[in-house]
């Protein structure tokens, strides 16, 4: 059995840049990446890609390339964790073990959670930017009218924001398109509100009002019927009984039974339920009830493992608090590198502490964008340099120019590299 000081499980954003980290601060780790594919993507891009205004291409890279110097690249899926033996178990590399193990293999797609929606999934005008993109372009473009329906799952999911970022994107392009006068746009949610942060908020419920879209709040998907092309929700607010007001009608709703609802779409965009990887879920290190039933166990300051002390983790796999962004790892990576390392010298963890920062770059058309920055407990937190100059709750060009060129370049150069 291979022996490692570090073992990071995941070779995606998190991963890598933590690698990165720890090589730049010490040289001499003895560091292994456990990761099967071949590919690196920067995922964020694809709310572009999917209103055609990015090429695929470009969001995709060799893994090979970001694998830092002197970490071993174990080329292999994990398929168990053992945190009381220190060891990871792998699909065809046999038995991996560590003296700290890094948790960070991101999360997987479930579509089977919601039924109807594997059938359904990239096919004909059922589109997800999180699955295929460029299938999401080929349905806008296709797009003749009717409704257009925007929803979102209620499991965790990689930014929470991007289910509505490309409904405006898609809303602008069938104004473009001159189909949208006959066309409603749908933003149908499990959540309360359209975004958790009151100054963002405030401006989001403006956009949604003078572009004319349906905002439906306490919407739960709970099924598909691809071949009718009808999507059934569960109306969720606490202690009511759906209603039916003038957008519902407008619509074509319809009631069965108090609280479940029937729209028909024209088209379907919607972000696929999410969970973490089986060998986590099944793992000692999740937890195994409440809310964060299945993720990964951390102090949500230090990220250290609350019951396994030599184990961290990070991104989306982590139980914390806030959005499951890149923007947050880029935040949670230097906490967890100082922490780790000061455990490693000194056999007591840092004082490094994660605030829960992390950002949503809400694309609201295609020359715009509002930047939701924020941390634990929906509290605004911009970056001072930016919010020095620009109004990031308000839509802005700069902003847009961020999104499509600087933060590609800075994932790319600074972030993957260790230097951001």
């Amino acid at each position: 059995m291979k022996h490692y000081q570090i073992v990071i499980i995941g070779g995606g954003t998190a991963g890598i840049t933590v690698a990165a980290q720890l090589k730049r601060k010490d040289k001499n780790l003895a560091i292994a990446i456990i990761e099967p594919s071949e590919k690196h993507y920067y995922q964020p891009a694809w709310t572009l890609v999917g209103a055609g205004t990015f090429d695929f291409k470009d969001t995709e890279r060799e893994e090979a390339d970001y694998i830092p110097k002197g970490v071993e690249w174990i080329k292999d899926k994990t398929t168990a964790i053992d945190p009381k033996q220190n060891k990871v178990s792998t699909d065809k590399s046999g038995g991996v073990s560590y003296d700290y193990l890094v948790v960070a293999p991101g999360l997987v797609m479930a579509p089977e959670l919601l039924p109807g929606l594997s059938e359904a999934m990239d096919k004909k005008v059922v589109c997800s930017n999180y699955t295929d993109p460029e299938h999401t372009w080929e349905v806008l473009k296709n797009f003749k009218g009717g409704n257009a329906v925007f929803t979102q799952p209620t499991t965790p999911i990689k930014c929470g924001g991007a289910p509505q970022k490309i409904m405006y994107l898609a809303e602008e392009f069938f104004r473009k398109a001159g189909v949208r006068e006959k066309t409603n746009v749908i933003f149908a949610t499990p959540g309360t509100v359209i975004f958790g942060v009151p100054d963002f908020a405030k401006t989001l419920n403006k956009i949604i009002k003078d572009r004319d879209i349906i905002f439906k709040p306490f919407y739960a998907p709970v099924r598909i019927d691809a071949e009718n092309q009808d999507i059934y929700f569960k109306y969720i607010k606490p202690d009511s009984v759906h209603s039916f007001d003038g957008a519902g009608i407008k619509i074509g709703e319809e009631q069965l039974g108090n609280n479940e609802i029937k729209i028909h779409f024209d088209m379907l965009h919607l972000a696929p339920p999410q969970a973490a990887p089986k060998f986590i879920q099944e793992s000692d290190i999740s937890l195994k009830e409440g809310p964060g039933k299945g993720w990964v166990d951390v102090d949500i300051h230090t990220l250290q493992h609350l019951r396994f002390p030599n184990i961290f983790a990070l991104g989306d796999v982590a139980h914390l608090p806030t959005a499951k962004t890149g923007a947050a790892i880029r935040k949670q990576a230097p906490v967890l590198v100082g922490n780790l390392l000061q455990l490693i010298r000194e056999n007591k963890v840092g004082e490094e502490a994660y605030s829960g920062y992390s950002s949503c770059p809400l694309v609201t058309g295609y020359s715009k964008m509002v930047l939701a920055e924020f941390k634990y407990d929906n509290v605004r937190d911009s970056d001072p340099l930016i919010s020095k100059f620009v109004d990031t709750s308000k839509e802005q060009y700069s902003m847009w120019l961020l999104k499509k060129y600087g933060l590609p370049f800075m994932y790319w150069n600074l972030m993957l590299r260790g230097k951001a």
